[in-house]
């Protein structure tokens, strides 16, 4: 009985390991995320941009039951602006961060792990004083607005697993407080946003 019992106890941390790595809550993701921005207009204001192709997309999740999750996220990308206006054209080059938080509902299917989410968001839009920039009239702009997305987990093994999302950020197009609302379109616009990247599972 006394051997049964220390070889109980010899196996349990071992039989524990498992059963907790199993019930693991939360993941950490990091990511590449590319920047679209479509062309917009208004106000005889014409803005397009250039594509941001090396951002950084860090993800949190919390299971709060085992196919619903809440998730923070935070980006941070950077592009170039252009303002075709009545009174010339001009460039800004910026950086924009993200802070935004969804509901993520997830299926299973054996190692794959699709998933559909949704919430709100802040994107700030902050310009850079170089060269690339073609104006000093402005400062830093913050718009509020919302993300949705869809995608998969691949599971490689119970800890991490690959992620590639598509995702669509709502938001109102940035007027970097130019004198006179000379940037104002007054129009919102839907970033796409291919994404792709590994999570941490603990």
């Amino acid at each position: 009985m006394k051997k049964s019992l220390l070889l109980f106890l010899w196996l349990l941390p071992l039989v524990a390991v498992p059963a907790f790595a199993q019930e693991s809550r939360q993941d950490i993701s990091m990511s590449d995320a590319a920047w679209m921005q479509p062309f917009v207009s208004g106000n005889a204001v014409n803005l397009h941009s250039t594509a941001g192709l090396y951002g950084m997309l860090v993800s949190y999740r919390f299971m709060l039951t085992p196919h619903g999750a809440l998730e923070a996220n935070y980006q941070y990308n950077q592009n170039i602006q252009h303002y075709v206006t009545n009174f010339g054209a001009f460039r800004i080059h910026d950086r924009i961060q993200e802070v935004s938080a969804a509901y993520v509902r997830s299926f299973t299917f054996r190692n794959w792990n699709p998933f559909i989410e949704l919430g709100p968001g802040a994107f700030m839009f902050l310009p850079i004083d170089d060269a690339k920039t073609q104006t000093f009239q402005i400062s830093r702009n913050l718009s509020i607005g919302g993300i949705y997305g869809g995608g998969f987990a691949y599971e490689i093994s119970p800890s991490f697993d690959i992620r590639a999302e598509y995702r669509g950020l709502v938001m109102k197009a940035p007027s970097f407080q130019y004198p006179n609302n000379g940037f104002r379109t007054d129009t919102f616009f839907n970033v796409y946003q291919p994404v792709v990247g590994i999570a941490y599972h603990f």
